[in-house]
């Protein structure tokens, strides 16, 4: 009884909500986001902590440490089931050192190219990367964006593009609008400023149809790769052995935020798909992700860096 007392009074504090990314990009925009809602409806700050590094991995093996208190909750991408195959030791174990709490949002990746760029078309950058090595910016090892070029770059179209990662999508958006590197796969919502203000291109979105903040872009499958779709998934996990109703109280609370209008349209205009539901369906849908992403990783022979 004391421990469900315990959960029935939460959140008597701040709550610590830890990004596994730099500022500037998906998962930091959704936290943000979320955020702001989430604490009105908690009536307790909720602390938006940029944890990035290792693909996600610091960020998550930081709070997979935490205590299981309700106060430290993990804000991540698909990353997190990416990574259980992709690194020997990622400092985690995605299944075992988590409750997962709530699927938030979904959002397709972009092949996109510094304005400059000669490419106009995927076809075209496919050519230009014919005979050399050409690289491409990634927000981070094991992100889905990381997965989704190597599995369209080496499995798909068989040219030799190379990743450079950096600790988010907010840096390697800066690199690619600097033109080094001068192509990048990202989430929509980092570089979608970029390239409305004509600094970056895109030049197709890894959905199955095209996204409406960016309607003249083609699908990876109109640019003349059927079937390759993959989303970039923003969750919420607290420590293994967080008290049930705590994690269930969360997941009702962000459920109840992406319910909001003003938050729904706030999504939709970055190109994310607003999720929720309970905390057992993202537990069952994170675990299927974890056996897809794990046939991904094997099949492109994707290693850390």
């Amino acid at each position: 009884m004391p421990a469900i007392g315990r959960a029935q009074a939460w959140p008597a504090k701040p709550v610590h909500l830890v990004v596994a990314f730099a500022p500037g990009g998906p998962a930091d925009i959704v936290a943000r986001l979320l955020g702001q809602r989430l604490g009105e409806t908690l009536a307790q700050p909720i602390v938006v902590e940029n944890r990035g590094g290792a693909g996600g991995n610091v960020g998550a093996a930081l709070v997979a440490k935490a205590a299981p208190d309700g106060y430290t909750a993990l804000l991540t991408t698909a990353s997190f089931a990416v990574n259980m195959t992709l690194f020997a030791e990622p400092g985690y174990d995605a299944e075992r050192d988590f409750e997962p709490v709530s699927v938030v949002a979904f959002q397709p990746n972009l092949i996109v190219v510094n304005a400059s760029s000669p490419a106009k078309t995927l076809a075209e950058l496919f050519s230009e990367a014919k005979g050399k090595k050409l690289p491409y910016a990634s927000p981070g090892t094991g992100t889905s964006a990381h997965l989704t070029a190597e599995y369209l770059f080496k499995v798909l179209a068989k040219v030799d593009m190379f990743p450079v990662h950096f600790r988010g999508a907010g840096p390697a958006v800066a690199a690619v609008v600097a033109g080094d590197p001068p192509v990048a796969s990202l989430g929509v919502a980092g570089p979608l400023a970029q390239i409305k203000a004509g600094r970056l291109r895109a030049l197709a979105v890894s959905s199955k149809k095209r996204v409406a903040p960016l309607p003249d872009v083609p699908t990876l499958a109109e640019a003349g790769f059927p079937g390759a779709e993959f989303d970039l998934w923003i969750a919420v996990f607290m420590p293994a052995r967080t008290p049930a109703p705590v994690v269930n109280r969360l997941s009702g609370a962000i459920d109840e935020a992406l319910h909001a209008p003003v938050v729904q349209e706030r999504l939709q205009a970055l190109a994310f798909e607003p999720g929720g539901g309970s905390a057992a369906e993202a537990s069952a849908y994170v675990k299927t992700e974890i056996a897809k992403w794990r046939r991904v990783v094997q099949e492109t022979g994707a290693k850390p860096d």
